[in-house]
């Protein structure tokens, strides 16, 4: 098996896509309003790599709950067979770009997602 040597990323799904995008996968566990599949350009929706309904609603991104829900979040992706999809994704592909509809591009999940897998899932 390949080292995992893609480099991974986040944006906005709401940010124009681009051609140094690599590899898009929307990480939410809903679909973003106003966004049409076409205009996404997604090679893969893994709603699974979300974070739970119940942790999701609990943080309703509230800043102050960020810590908090990152630890949550974590103890969940630590469990979650979808993190495995996005590492053998990430084999395959030089760069992935982990899209999310939430407004705070610091405080949000994808962000945590990110710095999980920076981390190799630690």
């Amino acid at each position: 098996m390949k080292e995992n040597s893609a480099h991974f990323a986040i944006k906005r799904i709401y940010d124009p896509p681009g051609d140094g995008d690599g590899f898009r996968v929307l990480v939410d566990r809903l679909w973003p309003r106003g966004v049409s599949k076409e205009r996404a350009r997604l090679d893969l929706w893994l709603k699974e790599v979300a974070p739970s309904g119940p942790l999701r609603t609990e943080f309703a991104h509230m800043q102050e709950r960020f810590e908090d829900f990152r630890s949550a979040y974590e103890a969940e992706l630590a469990e979650n067979p979808a993190v495995e999809t996005l590492r053998r994704i990430g084999t395959d592909h030089a760069r992935v770009t982990l899209l999310f509809g939430a407004r705070d591009v610091e405080t949000n999940h994808a962000r945590v997602l990110l710095e999980f897998l920076q981390r190799g899932g630690r």
